[in-house]
């Protein structure tokens, strides 16, 4: 998959992640790619360690890994900033 396909699939992962987690409006579009290509990354190791698949193209299954990830990340995030 190239850059246009991480960045795409980040997107989407990102927008709808920040959507489940009720932070669609703190992010912009930008912080939506951010969140999802990162997401992709921590996703990817999760199922990986679960003996999974990470992101191998752009398909529904990347883009549920790349959700889990940035529902992850989101919640990283919101748990450091109430400490």
């Amino acid at each position: 998959m190239g850059i246009i396909g991480w960045i795409i699939l980040g997107g989407l992962a990102g927008w709808v992640a920040s959507m489940i987690m009720k932070t669609n409006e703190e992010q912009g579009i930008f912080l939506n790619v951010i969140v999802g290509v990162i997401g992709a990354v921590i996703g990817g190791f999760i199922v990986s360690l679960f003996g999974g698949e990470g992101v191998d193209g752009f398909n529904v299954s990347s883009f549920l890994v790349a959700l889990l990830g940035a529902v992850v990340l989101i919640a990283i995030v919101k748990a450091l900033r109430r400490a």
